[in-house]
C-alpha cells in the first residue's frame, strides 16, 4: 500500500529501508497501478502500455511472451540484465478456479471465492525469515551484485520481484486455496504500532455500491468481524510490509558494500496494494486507495534528495523512465511518460521530445471478484470510477482532499464534474467497447474450457474454490451459467 511510504501511514510500522530511500531520494505521493491485480499490473509495468492495449484481462492472460520489455531494450543497448523472483507478466499461471471465476463474473450468482481473511502467527521472537522464497531470491540478488556485477565492465540492470506482502494460501479454504492468511512472526509484529492502526469505517451492506457488495461477498467479508479481528489483519499486513522492507535493505547494503550505491539508481514499487479490511474487503481488485495506490520511491545519482512529488503517476511510466535513465530513445507509442523530468528537475522538452505529462492517470480492472469491468481516472483531487458501459452501474466520484477514506460518493452532487471526467476518460479509452470485448472473451474462454472437460464438467466446476456454496445446489448454479451462455 503506497500510503505507508509517507505520513501519516508510515506511523503504523517501522520501515527503515523505505525511510532511507526517502532521505536520500524521492517519494511519489500519488503513484497508481494501471490494474489492481498481479499479472495485468505487471504487464503494464513491463510494456509501458495500458491494460486495454495489452489485453491483459485477468491473472492468466498477460503480455505476449515475445513482447519487447524495457529490460530487453536495455540489454540490446549493452546493459547486463538479471531477473530474480516473481515476474508474472506473461501469465500468472493461476489456478483453474482463478480463471473460471474471472470468466463467469457476468453470471447472475453470488458465490464465495476466497477463504475468510485470517491471521496466523508463526515462529518465535527472533525469527527473521518468514517468507523463505522471497529471502532466497533476495540472497540470489545480493550474491549476484557481490560476485558477478562487481566484475562487469558495462552497466547492469537488476530486477528483484517479491511476493510479500501478499497474503498466504489458506489450505482450509479448499483444494484450490484462496490466499487469505496474513502470516508473520513475533519478530515482525513488534515493529507495528497497534495504537496507530486505524479501524476503517464500513457502510452497511445495504448501502454498499452493488459492485462493492459483489466483491465483499466473493471475498468472504460480508460476515461479522470484531474490531480486534480487523485490527489484527491490518497489523499482520503491516508486519509483512516490514519484512519486505528488510529485503529492500539487503539490496541497499549489498550496493553499499560493493561501492555501487553512489552510482546506482534504485526504484522501489509494487503491482498493487492491499485493502486489509477497508471498505469491508481484503486483497486487491479494487480502485479504492488501499488497493490501487502503490509505493514509488527512487534514489540515486541525479535524483533529488528528500523530495516529495504530488503529481499523479502510474506504473506505465516505468518503461520510458528506464530508457530515459539509460539514454535509449523512447518509443512514441507508449501510454507512460518518463519520470526523469520530475526526479531531476530537467526541463520537460530537454529530457524527452514528447508532449507534456497529462494531469491524470488511468487504472482498469477486468478480472475476478468484481462483476464488471472497472475504470478509474485520477486527476487533481478527484477519483472517478465507472463500470461496464457507463450506464448499467452507477459511477462513483470521490474528493480525496475532503474524503481521503473514500466514504462519500459525491457523483450525484457533482454531475458536471462527472460529465467532464467521463469525457476525458472516453478520449483515452472507448470503455464501453472494451467492456464488451472482455465479456465476449470471457464467454469464449469459458465455452472452450467447458468443452475440454466433456463429461467431467459438472464435477470439476462444483469443486473449484467456491465449492462450499456451489455444492448446496449445483443444478441452480449450472442453470445460471447456461442462461448466461
Amino acid at each position: 500500500d503506497g500510503r505507508l511510504t509517507f505520513f501519516p501511514g508510515n506511523q503504523t510500522v517501522d520501515l527503515p529501508s523505505i525511510n532511507f530511500m526517502k532521505r536520500h531520494g524521492t517519494v511519489f505521493l500519488n503513484a497508481y497501478t494501471n490494474s489492481p491485480i498481479c499479472c495485468p499490473s505487471r504487464a503494464a509495468m513491463w510494456s509501458g502500455l495500458f491494460t486495454h492495449l495489452t489485453e491483459s484481462w485477468n491473472n492468466f492472460k498477460g503480455l505476449d511472451p515475445d513482447y519487447v520489455t524495457w529490460m530487453d531494450l536495455m540489454e540490446r543497448h549493452g546493459y547486463r540484465a538479471q531477473k530474480f523472483g516473481k515476474l508474472d507478466f506473461t501469465s500468472g499461471h493461476h489456478s483453474v478456479s482463478n480463471r473460471v471465476e474471472a470468466w463467469t463474473r457476468d453470471v447472475n450468482f453470488l458465490l464465495r471465492q476466497e477463504g475468510r481473511p485470517m491471521v496466523k502467527l508463526t515462529g518465535h521472537r527472533k525469527q527473521f525469515r518468514v517468507m523463505e522464497t522471497d529471502w532466497r531470491n533476495t540472497d540470489k540478488a545480493v550474491n549476484w551484485i557481490k560476485e558477478e556485477a562487481v566484475n562487469f565492465t558495462q552497466p547492469f540492470i537488476l530486477y528483484l520481484g517479491l511476493n510479500l506482502p501478499h497474503p498466504y494460501p489458506s489450505p482450509y479454504a479448499g483444494e484450490n486455496f484462496g490466499s487469505s492468511t496474513f502470516l508473520t512472526s513475533p519478530y515482525w509484529l513488534q515493529k507495528v504500532d497497534y495504537e496507530a492502526i486505524k479501524i476503517p469505517k464500513w457502510s452497511s451492506l445495504s448501502e454498499m455500491h452493488p459492485v462493492d457488495y459483489y466483491s465483499s461477498y466473493t471475498k468472504n467479508c460480508t460476515g461479522q468481524f470484531t474490531k480486534e479481528e480487523v485490527r489484527n489483519i491490518r497489523a499482520f499486513y503491516y508486519a509483512m510490509c516490514a519484512e519486505t522492507d528488510a529485503m529492500l535493505g539487503e539490496i541497499i547494503s549489498a550496493l553499499q558494500d560493493t561501492g555501487f550505491l553512489e552510482k546506482t539508481i534504485i526504484i522501489f514499487t509494487a503491482d498493487h496494494g492491499e485493502l486489509a479490511m477497508e471498505h469491508r474487503q481484503f486483497y486487491k481488485m479494487s480502485m479504492y486507495e488501499g488497493s490501487s495506490h502503490v509505493p514509488l520511491l527512487v534514489m540515486g545519482p541525479g535524483v533529488r534528495e528528500q523530495q516529495q512529488i504530488p503529481n499523479v503517476v502510474s506504473l506505465v511510466d516505468i518503461y520510458p523512465t528506464m530508457l530515459d535513465i539509460a539514454r535509449i530513445p523512447v518509443p512514441q507509442n507508449l501510454s507512460g511518460y518518463s519520470l526523469v523530468p520530475l526526479l531531476c528537475e530537467k526541463a520537460e522538452n530537454e529530457a524527452s521530445p514528447r508532449a507534456p505529462r497529462p494531469s491524470w492517470v488511468l487504472s482498469e480492472f477486468h478480472g475476478c471478484n468484481v462483476n464488471s469491468s472497472v475504470y478509474m481516472l485520477r486527476t487533481g483531487k478527484w477519483k472517478y470510477i465507472t463500470y461496464s458501459n457507463g450506464s448499467s452501474e452507477p459511477p462513483q466520484l470521490f474528493d480525496l482532499t475532503a474524503d481521503p477514506d473514500e466514504l462519500t460518493n459525491v457523483a450525484m452532487k457533482f454531475p458536471v464534474t462527472v460529465h467532464s471526467l467521463d469525457k476525458i476518460l472516453r478520449s483515452i479509452v472507448n470503455y464501453p467497447e472494451v467492456s464488451s470485448s472482455v465479456q465476449e472473451y470471457n464467454k469464449q474462454q469459458f465455452i472452450s474450457w467447458k468443452q475440454s472437460l466433456g463429461q467431467n464438467y459438472s464435477n470439476v466446476i462444483a469443486n473449484l474454490r467456491w465449492h462450499q456454496d456451489w455444492l448446496k445446489d449445483p443444478k441452480k448454479y449450472e442453470r445460471a451459467i447456461d442462461k448466461w451462455l
